[in-house]
């Protein structure tokens, strides 16, 4: 029997094999076809080869496990073409990211398709035609952002089915009818639908034709007083009467006039109340909570909830009411006039910075002697925590998840400097600001607290916000900060998820090594002692890896801001795209100096000390 069957079972093998790889090649194949249906100038796609068994080593792409690619990066690409509907066969895929390019055509109904889909940023684009109503089929949906393209037609009323939406944003477009207002629509405002002049409804403030027009009920209604008879003295009552009544009328009209205009006028968001009232007030998500809800969910902010303290308060670990753990921030600062409009400002910005890789902002509480900001509660804490005050039942953070939090704060940063309008400066970047969700991915917090920086400006200001050893030398002694101070912060927070050491840490100077961080790591590369960077608590890692991280941060540190490179390309490099050109340039410019300072140095890593070349005002400034 066996000599018999094994021609059978040869020819079953090489019959199915065809077939197992071709269904192991359908996402591939499916990229593929994107990819030959979109023009890329910038060759961001030369590493999507359709030869190879499966995309996950693609570059912008990202795969679970099982080689399921589970995200598309191509935003900023330069990319231009249309999408294809082999799109809607990545059943894995969570995140599809397409945002600002100039891709055209219509959205293919095969996206419905996604069923894993959380996030379709679609935006600042020139997609053209309806939003498909197949969209609604996307149950774990929490981001679905497609503003700033040329869509048209009405907002499928399906789409208010999708109980999970979170940020939805639709503006400027070319949509028209009614927008819908149950569902889970029911809780945004006008702003997600803003700038589409055909739209109407009480979602876009603005009646529809043949409608009514938004208007309260009348104040004072009619009421019909019985006549007692009809004898000449009650009709001259009566008109007596009816005199009087026009008369007073006539004096009360401006105040009834007044009261009218002022249910008429839209009501604010932002407004002092008293610490016993609960008023439900929502922009979007954006929750008002009582300070007594507050008080209540902290147990009156005692010093035992305590999760950490900053530049800008205490924030304290909280319950609310429904169970869910949340992270309070109490603010400190001076109450001035007009504080109240910058506190608005302020919380406006931040709840409109929307990114898997920054902290949302759950809600507020304003009073007249409080500031409150309300945060989910990340129970993994902060990246600093877990790099060097962890407990000896946490493990440390492998290399894998070190990389993650490097390229997913790169990203979070990236969104804040380029998508934000006005763009967001950080301005104290650090391992003690990154915190770690359930999966352990990257979570940028207390963004926007500081500052806000026009789009095209940069901040000048007297008080220098940041932490020493994280902080840019220009930023120290000028005060004026950029995207650029960020990059520098951001590049010192690389090296402490390296070596798991502070930025500025004066137990260094037991060993007679620098108390800065950046200082102590180039003078170990110096000595081509890679070994002595690593942090010991990391169990493995692949040295290669290492440098590569290493190259990233110090191109961020370079002391001259206009040397670093934007977080946007930061991301690029991270994910494998630039970094070796980059590297090299700067090389070539550190050998020259290095050559300048020391003609008969030999290293390998050519590098200057983090103070060369700075012009003598900012060597000068505050220590």
């Amino acid at each position: 029997m066996a000599p018999a069957a094994a021609p059978w079972l040869l020819c079953m093998i090489v019959l199915l094999h065809p077939i197992a790889r071709i269904l192991a090649n359908v996402e591939g194949d499916a990229l593929n076809s994107l990819k030959t249906n979109l023009h890329d100038p910038s060759n961001v796609l030369q590493s999507w080869d359709p030869t190879l068994v499966n995309p996950c080593t693609w570059f912008h792409v990202t795969c679970n496990n099982d080689n399921n690619v589970i995200r598309v990066d191509l935003g900023n690409a330069a990319l231009s073409g249309s999408l294809v509907p082999q799109l809607g066969l990545l059943k894995s895929l969570q995140y599809l990211e397409l945002y600002s390019n100039n891709i055209s055509g219509e959205i293919p109904i095969e996206l419905g398709n996604l069923s894993s889909l959380v996030s379709l940023d679609l935006y600042l684009n020139k997609f053209t035609g309806p939003i498909p109503g197949t969209l609604a089929k996307l149950a774990k949906l929490r981001f679905l952002r497609l503003n700033n393209n040329s869509l048209s037609g009405p907002i499928p009323m399906s789409l208010t089915n999708i109980t999970t939406l979170q940020v939805l944003d639709l503006s400027n477009n070319d949509l028209q009818g009614e927008v819908p207002s149950n569902g889970s629509f029911s809780l945004f405002t006008p702003i997600s639908f803003s700038n589409n002049p055909l739209l109407c409804g009480p979602g876009a403030a603005k009646p529809c034709p043949g409608s009514p027009p938004f208007s309260p009920p009348p104040l004072v209604p009619q009421t019909t007083v019985p006549s007692p008879g009809g004898s000449s003295a009650s009709s001259t009552g009566a008109i007596a009467g009816g005199v009087a009544a026009g008369a007073a009328l006539l004096f009360a009209a401006p105040a009834i006039g007044f009261a009218w205009w002022r249910r008429r006028k839209p009501q604010e968001n932002f407004f002092d109340v008293p610490a016993e009232e609960d008023p439900e007030v929502h922009l979007g998500q954006l929750k008002r909570f009582s300070l007594r809800e507050l008080q209540v969910a902290t147990d009156s902010f005692s010093n035992k909830n305590i999760l950490g303290r900053g530049g800008f308060g205490k924030v304290y670990k909280g319950r609310l009411a429904d169970g869910s753990l949340v992270a309070v921030k109490r603010l400190k600062e001076e109450r001035t006039p007009g504080g109240e409009l910058q506190f608005q400002t302020e919380v406006e910005m931040i709840s409109m910075a929307v990114h898997r890789n920054l902290l949302r902002l759950r809600g507020f509480c304003m009073t007249p002697t409080e500031r409150l900001l309300v945060y989910p509660y990340m129970k993994n804490g902060s990246v600093a925590s877990r790099l060097r005050e962890r407990s000896s039942t946490e493990p440390p953070l492998d290399w894998s998840t070190r990389k993650g939090v490097a390229l997913g704060s790169a990203r979070g940063l990236s969104y804040l400097h380029d998508h934000c309008d006005p763009k967001i400066i950080h301005r104290d970047v650090k391992a003690a600001n990154i915190l770690l969700d359930e999966e352990f991915e990257a979570v940028v917090g207390d963004f926007g607290l500081a500052k806000l920086m026009d789009y095209k400006d940069t901040h000048v200001t007297t008080a220098v916000r940041g932490t020493i050893g994280h902080i840019a030398p220009e930023y120290l002694s000028t005060g004026k900060s950029s995207e650029k101070t960020d990059v520098f912060g951001y590049g010192i927070t690389l090296l402490e998820l390296i070596t798991g050491q502070r930025a500025f840490d004066l137990a260094r100077l037991a060993n007679d090594d620098d108390v800065m961080l950046l200082d102590w790591v180039k003078g170990l590369l110096k000595e081509k002692k890679l070994d002595m960077l690593v942090d010991p608590d990391l169990p493995s890692y692949l040295e290669a890896e290492v440098e590569q991280l290493i190259q990233v941060a110090l191109l961020c540190t370079q002391g001259s801001p206009m040397e670093r490179p934007k977080m946007s390309d930061v991301v690029r490099m991270l994910e494998g795209d630039g970094l070796a050109e980059r590297w090299e340039e700067w090389q070539r410019v550190e050998v020259r100096h290095e050559a300048e300072l020391a003609p008969h140095r030999n290293s390998e890593w050519n590098i200057e000390d983090s103070t060369y070349n700075l012009p003598a005002v900012e060597l000068s400034g505050p220590r």
